[in-house]
């Protein structure tokens, strides 16, 4: 990736640079976390519980972190630093192990950072299908941590969904409920209503996910967590997503059924916005 920095053991590096040997621990054996945060317009919003939950992330895996969030906070803004005011970027805190066999070597955990260009989705309706495939529990996989292990199953997901000719998909919890979006959290409308499914260990509630909500409580709307069946979704009054690459999309159609762009919908894209405008400014 040409338009990329990445901070490894003291110092940025450009482009895609090597640091990963094929002897290490994360290599084989997919044993590192991360976390992605986005600037826009020099704006960073909720940078810093995206490099808390990192730190979180990699606690869970057995890692103590030589790192504080506020230190990876300073990383990530001297990273955009190096891009023009108006750039779009993905910013992509990871832990991983270096050593180990089967098991890592826990003392082996390590630092990078990359900042990398990424342009924002275009704000336009997204489509979706029901996945054949579903989220794992939190007995079967290390579903606390936003780890890179759980991201294959997301792939097989997404990757036959758009071999249908949708842009995402519906992804269902073990005992058939829904989860969330493959790469995002899902939001849905009924009756004036806001709805999202409930945290259950088998997905990860996103920060964009957490904000939103709270933006539209404060705005007066009822937002409710609760169990959601599929059939729920499809007679939704409209649906919308959240996540960090894309922020806020209303979706249009799942499977055969197609919604309207709704009032909810273009309220958290605003909200949200406006939010980022306010808060997103570098603090440190």
């Amino acid at each position: 990736m040409d338009d990329s920095y990445t901070y490894h053991e003291g110092a940025w590096h450009e482009g895609n640079a090597p640091m990963i040997g094929p002897m290490a621990h994360s290599f084989w054996m997919a044993s590192s976390v991360f976390d992605g945060a986005r600037a826009f317009s020099r704006l960073a919003p909720d940078l810093d519980r995206h490099c808390q939950r990192v730190i979180e992330s990699a606690r869970s895996f057995g890692m103590t972190p030589d790192i504080t969030a506020d230190e990876i906070d300073r990383l990530a803004w001297e990273g955009i630093e190096k891009f023009p005011n108006d750039a779009e970027l993905y910013i992509r805190p990871l832990f991983y192990f270096a050593d180990g066999f089967v098991t890592p070597v826990l003392a082996s955990a390590k630092f990078m950072l990359s900042v990398f260009t990424a342009p924002m989705p275009a704000w336009e309706g997204s489509t979706a299908c029901l996945s054949p495939y579903r989220r794992p529990s939190p007995e079967s996989a290390p579903t606390e941590a936003k780890a890179s292990c759980l991201y294959p199953n997301v792939a097989r997901a997404m990757m036959d969904a758009r071999e249908r000719g949708y842009d995402s998909a519906v992804v269902l919890d073990p005992v058939g409920n829904v989860a969330e979006f493959t790469t995002s959290n899902l939001f849905m409308a009924k009756d004036g209503v806001v709805m999202t499914p409930v945290p259950n260990g088998t997905f990860l509630p996103g920060l964009t996910r957490r904000r939103v909500m709270e933006l539209l409580r404060g705005d007066g709307v009822d937002v409710r967590e609760c169990t959601l069946r599929f059939q729920d979704v499809l007679d939704a009054d409209e649906v919308f997503l959240t996540g960090n690459y894309s922020k806020v999309l209303p979706v249009v159609k799942i499977d055969d059924q197609q919604y309207q762009q709704g009032q909810f919908t273009n309220l958290a894209h605003r909200l949200y916005f406006e939010f980022a405008e306010r808060e997103g400014r570098k603090k440190i």
